[in-house]
């Protein structure tokens, strides 16, 4: 195994010295593991909390600050953090108008973060709202989920509903946001390789030369199917017809698509795979209004991509396009 670590044990603490040498402008609580942005909690704003297992950078912490996320939790590696740390994330962005909790369908972190609501209210009263995604079209239940795994869309549901947020709206209207998004979000993704967790050492799966899993999830679950490698024509096509064929993608104001790659594609790669995607929508009768390409939501060294639509409306776009200042997501300021 090689890798830019020093101790696997230490990961996560190591990347989140270096976070905050990188970024000042952000705050981390190195006890509990928590990643704020710097002028957290914002009086009169809902305060966004999300987190989740490492190893899926930058998500979740490359997307605290203005316009998204007021704090993210870091649990071990494709482990879910524990509620103490949800607590103090959640208590640290409570600036008066309640605090949402933006979580991806994985049992441990649905768990843990209605555990943390539930000693929030009660010690403070303060009121907690969660929002579950659960895009994934390719599992309905899985290893770690109950219903479709949350993926993808998580990523644009944060910045969606950070820019409802940002604008000053109460809780149950940042909520439904969120809760729009992620209805009419739908992803799917691939795998060239397996990914290797530090304290492991090894790859989670075996997956031969010339063999790619359709359908993985991002903690280095195998695929619904294994196949022989194909070209990113036929990739896309894998992809995008099952995600067509669960939302009818037509009309309105287009999609935002989402090309993500899974931590060790290159962003030519992904480009290819953007144009034959943007190819298939086409032919489909379907407009893209926004875009999104490049490694968002990972599985640490995997190679792959996954794919994300979002049925579009003025609202939807016109928050994407609000102002936004993460580490790994940046405009309009």
């Amino acid at each position: 195994m090689n890798k830019l670590i020093n101790d696997p044990a230490g990961v996560v603490r190591d990347a989140l010295r270096g976070l905050a040498a990188a970024h000042p402008d952000l705050r981390v609580d190195h006890e509990q593991r928590v990643v704020f942005r710097g002028d957290a909690p914002v009086s009169g704003k809902v305060g966004l909390v999300s987190g989740g297992g490492s190893g899926h950078e930058p998500l979740h912490a490359g997307f605290v600050g203005m316009g998204m996320l007021d704090a993210a939790c870091a649990g071990e590696v494709f482990t879910s953090p524990v509620p103490d740390q949800m607590v103090a994330a959640t208590k640290g962005v409570d600036g008066g108008a309640g605090v949402l909790h933006i979580v991806k369908n994985y049992t441990g972190d649905v768990m843990n973060f209605e555990m943390a609501a539930e000693l929030v209210a009660a010690e403070s009263g303060t009121e907690v709202v969660a929002v579950v995604t659960d895009d994934d079209v390719a599992v309905q239940d899985s290893l770690y989920t109950a219903g479709r795994r949350g993926v993808g869309v998580t990523v644009l549901v944060e910045k969606i509903a950070g820019a409802a947020a940002e604008q000053g709206r109460p809780l149950a209207e940042v909520a439904e946001v969120a809760r729009k998004v992620n209805a009419n979000g739908r992803s799917m993704g691939v795998a060239l390789t397996s990914c290797t967790v530090p304290a492991a050492g090894k790859p989670t799966f075996d997956l031969p030369d010339g063999q790619m899993e359709v359908g993985i999830g991002i903690h280095g679950e195998p695929g619904r199917r294994r196949v022989p490698i194909a070209s990113a024509a036929e990739i896309a096509e894998m992809l995008v017809s099952p995600i067509l064929n669960d939302l009818d993608f037509t009309g309105g104001d287009g999609v935002i698509a989402f090309v993500n790659g899974m931590g060790a594609t290159p962003l030519l790669e992904l480009y290819v795979m953007y144009q034959e995607v943007a190819t298939i929508l086409e032919k489909n009768g379907i407009g893209i209004a926004r875009s999104l390409v490049g490694p968002y939501i990972t599985s640490l060294d995997m190679a792959g991509c996954s794919v994300t639509l979002v049925k579009a409306d003025d609202e939807t776009l016109r928050l994407w396009d609000a102002p936004v200042r993460t580490p790994a997501l940046r405009w309009g300021v």
